[in-house]
């Protein structure tokens, strides 16, 4: 069980965090317009899963904006934001900022244990802490970056870097 900071107090996630090299664990998020939307596993693209606590929230406003502009001239990722906000905050967020890249939510399975970022204590628990994980098209983790803080914003340059290497 991996551990995260909030506010620099220290927070329990539930599960276990995949290394690179594993297989990505399968889950079923819920998108925007109410559809079910595989992650993990092998795809005809790269994943790129990006779990955030709430899009309501300043820091996965930016965050979210941010990979919208930075995945722009992307082609062949298939980018996906996941929180645990109802798919109708989602749709909102999508339409007031111009974001398209799927955004979805994990509200219904609760799959995002098996990716070891659902936050176990605290004020936040129930929620997903902040996260990066890239899976190739053979279904293996390639890359992982659990952001220590979680009211920090992920090290882009570091994902773009891995993505570029997966091209």
């Amino acid at each position: 069980m991996a551990n995260v900071t909030f506010d620099g107090n220290r927070v329990s996630l539930v599960g276990e965090v995949p290394k690179v090299g594993d297989d990505a664990p399968e889950a079923v998020v819920v998108t925007t317009d109410l559809k079910e939307k595989q992650i993990g596993g092998a795809k005809n693209s790269v994943q790129l899963l990006i779990t955030v606590p709430s899009l309501d929230t300043p820091v996965c406003e930016a965050e979210t904006k941010k990979f919208n502009e930075l995945l722009r001239d992307y082609k062949g990722v298939d980018a996906t934001v996941i929180s645990m906000d109802l798919p109708f905050a989602g749709k909102r967020f999508c339409d007031s900022f111009g974001i398209n890249m799927d955004v979805a939510s994990d509200y219904r399975y609760r799959g995002l244990e098996k990716y070891g970022v659902l936050i176990g204590d605290g004020i936040l628990k129930g929620l997903c802490a902040r996260a990066v994980f890239i899976v190739d098209k053979n279904g293996k983790i390639a890359y992982v970056q659990l952001v220590p803080e979680i009211t920090d914003e992920p090290n882009y340059d570091e994902v773009l870097k891995a993505l570029n290497d997966l091209s």
